[in-house]
């Protein structure tokens, strides 16, 4: 059936269509059913549909932004709109649901019909589910690899080119702009993509979006890298692996995240860009996402993928029970960054941690003998070397170390006598620089004045929360009153 698009510029996050009920009637159509949109140069896209009474006509059709920018659709410009079948791939889900395995052409059809939005998000979550109880064999594990690699853009590179990922959950530990510009500034070649904030106060995305721009092209980001040996961006805009970004936004929702899955994410995004030499760290411990035990098997995980994709990987097991850095939040975490490139009153965890890693990835590829990594890294870092390559990243991305803007408000927690700090908690220490405002607002975010191990006077400022928004401040303030003896442990 031809019918005449209304535009009306909503936003679903996936292709979503509204049709009037008499329409919708004539068709044999009901909420929730599928239909294939065509333009006139026949391009198509299966959308959802909703319908509607009183906010188009009959005959009409309104439909999210992502169908008319992927459509190119112009207002009352007419569409083929048909009704479609199930997919297949809702029988494999089910078959999954059950606990049989799956074979490389079944997962290959889930992963298109995620990638072509002809799955609904309850559809997408049951597969996830799925894969949370029943799991998955490292065969299976492969294969969504391969799938999810497959369905994006890939990005061909030369030179040794090295990555890094952190499983993440800790609060501050933003390591990865100090390791890639300690590796770039030996000529390694390290396209970092990186992502936004899920439950944390910030991602690297956001904190070098502080400084410089983020968002770049695929061909952009290949003449950065020709200047600078390394790039600092957020990895959504690229169209890498975009399947996974589908899961993702779907695993918030319902609070799951299954190792097959996290494998798949993670090493998706690392074959897309080319890496030849892989990093995981993976920080656990008490107030990390990840326990020792579970460390420890991720860890044979990777390993045993790595060799399969023809990956040179080091996998370490680090120390997650604080949190790392004294800046909790984009602009206060991109200074402790500068602090530690610059080696002028740097947080001692944070450098000790990213030379460590840095030393890892020297070891790796050749670079620096065994057990002479860490030496290596560190002379780079204390020679200047490190901090002008990380300056050339930043001036190639547009950006600039000049100017940070000041927060309008803050809380200074202080002690109520002498005491000493024997634990901050990474998960409630997130949720406050979260209720502050992070990671939207740049600015928002705490700094940790005392760390483990420290006395602290009656009086002294143990952190302090700052925001641009008064409401904010005191949702802050509220949670950590509600959660102060759990949010830091004394003695």
């Amino acid at each position: 059936m031809r019918l005449k698009i209304k535009k009306l510029r909503f936003l679903t996050g996936r292709p979503v269509c509204m049709i009037h009920e008499k329409t919708a009637k004539k068709m044999s159509l009901h909420v929730g059913n599928r239909v294939v949109i065509k333009n006139n140069h026949k391009n198509k896209i299966i959308s959802i549909v909703d319908t509607v009474s009183g906010i188009i006509k009959p005959n009409e059709i309104a439909v999210s932004e992502e169908i008319l920018e992927i459509l190119a659709l112009k207002d009352k410009e007419f569409v083929s709109v048909e009704i479609t079948e199930h997919p297949k791939s809702i029988s494999l889900i089910k078959k999954k649901l059950k606990g049989e395995k799956l074979e490389k052409h079944e997962i290959n059809e889930i992963i298109k019909d995620i990638a072509d939005n002809a799955l609904t998000e309850v559809e997408v979550a049951f597969f996830i589910s799925a894969v949370y109880t029943k799991g998955m064999s490292m065969k299976e594990t492969k294969y969504l690899i391969k799938a999810m690699v497959e369905s994006g853009n890939r990005i061909n590179l030369n030179g040794k080119v090295v990555d890094k990922h952190c499983v993440g959950g800790i609060a501050g530990n933003r390591t990865t702009p100090i390791v890639v510009s300690i590796c770039a500034s030996t000529g390694l070649i390290m396209p970092k993509t990186s992502s936004r904030a899920i439950t944390s106060a910030a991602g690297t995305a956001d904190v070098i979006e502080t400084i410089a721009r983020v968002e770049f092209s695929i061909e952009e980001i290949k003449k950065i890298i020709k200047k600078t040996n390394a790039c600092l961006v957020w990895g959504g805009a690229l169209g890498l692996a975009p399947v996974d970004d589908k899961i993702i936004k779907i695993e918030r929702l319902i609070n799951i995240d299954s190792t097959p899955q996290l494998l798949a994410s993670i090493l998706s995004k690392k074959i897309s860009v080319g890496s030849k030499y892989v990093l995981i760290d993976i920080p656990c411990g008490r107030s990390a996402k990840v326990s020792k035990k579970q460390a420890i098997h991720l860890k044979e995980k990777f390993i045993k993928l790595g060799i399969i994709f023809g990956l040179k990987m080091a996998v370490v097991l680090t120390d997650g029970t604080e949190p790392i850095g004294n800046g909790i939040g984009p602009i206060l975490e991109v200074k402790d960054v500068i602090k530690v490139l610059k080696r002028e009153n740097s947080p001692k965890d944070l450098e000790e941690k990213s030379v460590y890693l840095a030393g890892v990835i020297l070891e790796l590829v050749g670079k620096a003998k065994k057990g002479k990594g860490y030496e290596m890294a560190m002379e780079i870092l204390n020679s200047g070397k490190a901090f002008e390559k990380f300056k050339q990243i930043i001036n190639a991305q547009e950006g600039h170390l000049n100017h940070f803007k000041t927060p309008s408000f803050s809380l200074e927690i202080k002690a109520h006598k002498k005491l000493k700090i024997l634990h901050f908690d990474n998960m409630i220490i997130n949720k406050i620089a979260r209720f502050a405002g992070c990671p939207e607002d740049q600015v928002a975010g705490i700094y940790l004045h005392k760390k483990k191990g420290d006395v602290v006077e009656k009086g002294e400022t143990i952190f302090t929360i700052y925001t641009e928004s008064e409401e904010k401040l005191h949702q802050a303030k509220n949670l950590y009153e509600k959660d102060k003896d759990k949010v830091i442990e004394f003695s």
